[in-house]
């Protein structure tokens, strides 16, 4: 493939994503090299590694988007005030983003980075945004100065959730339950905060 020279690096690295992202959304992460991305753009493989370091750099800035992409979606919920409904709510458009796009979302979880390779200091602060979100749908439980008890119980009912969508991912999640992953998680959401009620100092309730 001959050398081109049309369009900008910043424009290459945006094609270069919008491919990797198109690869990973509609045939899995398995599909996903360099020579099948350098060939949706119309560039050799060469050109990527001019734009990032390596496949996983990729792939980093791919689940960067995908963050992105769900903090968009969970935002634009309209939170009520009431902490389990307005938990129920942004799960219930958690998971419509999970059927639309399992793929991106297991490649979130399933990338590790070579040993000794450090994620880039903007990612934790998109994985912060999106749980901002849960917290503040969290915040008619807790009173000023429970900032750090918000977010734990936000990361601890998130990761609970984990579990049931990778069961329900996995096709698995039958064995332990006939239930759906909906139900599961509006269940964990709603007994968890009814322990909560009773144990958080100074809860306003």
């Amino acid at each position: 493939m001959a050398r081109r020279a049309d369009h900008s690096q910043e424009e290459l690295r945006k094609m270069t994503l919008d491919a990797a992202i198109g690869i990973v959304d509609e045939e899995g992460f398995r599909k996903l090299t360099a020579r099948n991305v350098a060939r949706a753009i119309g560039y050799t493989p060469g050109t990527l590694y001019n734009l990032f370091a390596n496949l996983d750099d990729i792939v980093v800035h791919l689940n960067g988007n995908t963050l992105d992409r769900l903090y968009d979606v969970l935002v634009r919920v309209e939170l009520i005030g009431e902490a389990e409904t307005d938990l129920c709510t942004l799960l219930d458009v958690y998971f419509e983003f999970l059927e639309k796009h399992p793929n991106l979302w297991n490649l979130l979880f399933d990338h590790k980075l070579p040993d000794g390779v450090q994620l880039p200091e903007w990612y934790p602060k998109k994985v912060d945004r999106v749980f901002s979100v849960v917290e503040d749908a969290l915040s008619p439980m807790f009173g000023p100065g429970q900032a750090d008890q918000r977010s734990q119980v936000a990361r601890v009912l998130w990761a609970s959730v984990h579990g049931f969508c990778a069961l329900a991912t996995s096709g698995k999640l039958i064995i332990v339950t006939d239930k759906t992953v909906v139900e599961m998680a509006h269940s964990l959401i709603s007994n968890y905060l009814a322990g909560l009620q009773s144990k958080i100092p100074g809860n306003p309730r």
